[in-house]
């Protein structure tokens, strides 16, 4: 018989997620920055609700995980995310130096991958959904995003289409050798760049199926290795844009921030909102329908692990 996890008085989790947890049923973790600091709105508030709905479609339960009034929310009702998703910029971006600071100043805000990652394995979901990791900027090898150390600590599956485009994506997968984070190639030999389906660089392994992802998680989770297991997915065929084509306008947009003198935090907001004028358009749609996909690729491993009795051992 599973139990809930026993987790801090700084967290809520949702009835449903609880519930579903206690009785064995696939969760899919789901990040919120995206509806945060990721779209305006109503964009932000269709593609949450869309994407919970990818991952019931798929039979499992979504936990959209974000900080509202200084608690952790693992599941979100309906008027929570709207909240969330008409309340600004003035937002916290929540990661792992911030869950302190958002607690005790009772804040809201959306979490990164980093955050969600936190939250998730600390009530025991294994499966998490996201567009893009952080990674190792370009030109800048000391700029590395906090989702990279935190996926070498986090034994879920984390499904993504790699790492954003702005990104150095060899330096990216160098550093998540290092953390021992296995990359995952679904349905591919090739890391994704994220609005690409290719970018010449190898994967460690193909997985065609959820069941062959389940089974290698497991495997590792057996051994008592706490880092990720990191799916990739390439955007549909649909949505995907060259990698030359993509890569160039990515190169102009940095180039253009540089000339700005913009950095920090203000630096990827900038660069996806100049890529996406820059593209026609044609990166957010590749951006939406690659989130879309990730989503039911990940509820689709959630019940293969489900069907695995993943949830019956203590990891």
């Amino acid at each position: 018989m599973n139990t809930l996890p026993i987790v801090s008085s700084h967290f809520i989790i949702k009835e449903e997620v609880s519930q579903a947890l206690v009785n064995g049923q696939p969760v899919v973790a789901l990040e919120s920055t995206v509806i945060t600091h990721g779209l305006p709105y109503p964009e932000n508030l269709q593609l949450a609700q869309g994407l919970e709905n990818d991952v019931r479609l798929n039979l499992a339960v979504p936990a959209t995980i974000a900080m509202i009034t200084g608690k952790i929310h693992v599941g979100l009702s309906q008027l929570e995310v709207e909240e969330l998703a008409t309340s600004g910029q003035g937002l916290r971006k929540i990661s792992r130096r911030d869950f302190g600071i958002a607690i005790a100043r009772k804040e809201s805000g959306g979490t990164t991958v980093a955050g969600t990652l936190i939250a998730a394995h600390t009530s025991k979901i294994k499966v998490f959904a996201t567009g893009g990791i952080g990674g190792v900027h370009r030109d800048a090898p000391f700029d590395i995003s906090a989702d990279l150390p935190e996926l070498g600590r986090s034994p879920l599956v984390v499904v993504c289409a790699g790492a954003k485009a702005i990104l150095d994506l060899p330096a990216t997968l160098e550093y998540l050798e290092t953390m021992g984070v296995a990359v995952v190639g679904y349905q591919t030999d090739e890391f994704p760049a994220f609005y690409s389906r290719t970018s010449g660089l190898p994967v460690n392994v193909s997985a065609n199926t959820p069941q062959e992802v389940a089974r290698i998680a497991l495997a590792q989770w057996e051994l008592d290795i706490k880092s990720a297991v990191l799916v990739v997915a390439p955007p549909p065929v649909e949505a995907a844009l060259p990698h030359a084509e993509i890569d160039e306008i990515v190169e102009q947009a940095l180039a253009e921030a540089k000339q700005k003198k913009i950095s920090g935090y203000a630096l990827t907001p900038y660069l996806l909102a100049r890529i996406s004028e820059l593209s026609g358009g044609k990166s957010l749609k590749a951006n939406l329908a690659l989130l879309h996909n990730n989503a039911m690729i990940a509820a689709q491993i959630a019940a293969a692990l489900t069907t695995s009795n993943l949830r019956n051992r203590s990891i």
